[in-house]
């Protein structure tokens, strides 16, 4: 499968919110992995993988960790907006939907929470001092 790393019309424009969101968090870094642009936190560990229609997805959207029991409550909540992605979902991944108005202030808290998730010590208290400020 062909990556396809700059998506047309409202999917780049989607692509780029996300973008600006992960990118603003201390040291993330973008690759393509498994043909789709994949957030790291510094060298370490993804907290965001962007999924365009990959493997034939009917929407457009972010797969991020989340706490335990997150996954549950988010697609009990709005089955529409969020399901529990393949390959990752096991281990308590979300995904969300990003191709149907979504919350994007609801998408960055989320992308956030994966962030520290897999972040070192160092990364988060830099965020938290960033976010003191």
């Amino acid at each position: 499968m062909r990556a396809r790393i700059a998506p047309a019309g409202a999917t780049a424009a989607v692509l780029r919110r996300l973008r600006a969101i992960c990118m603003a968090l201390p040291d993330a870094q973008e690759k393509i992995s498994h043909g789709e642009p994949t957030w790291f936190a510094g060298k370490g560990k993804v907290f965001a993988m962007f999924d365009d229609h990959h493997h034939g997805a009917p929407h457009v959207s972010v797969w991020l960790p989340a706490p335990p029991g997150a996954q549950a409550v988010l697609i009990a909540n709005d089955p529409k907006r969020f399901w529990r992605p393949p390959y990752l979902g096991h281990r308590g991944w979300i995904a969300v939907m990003l191709d149907a108005k979504p919350n994007w202030d609801l998408v960055a808290d989320l992308i956030e929470q994966g962030y520290r998730m897999v972040a070192t010590a160092r990364l988060v208290a830099r965020l938290d001092a960033a976010e003191s400020r």
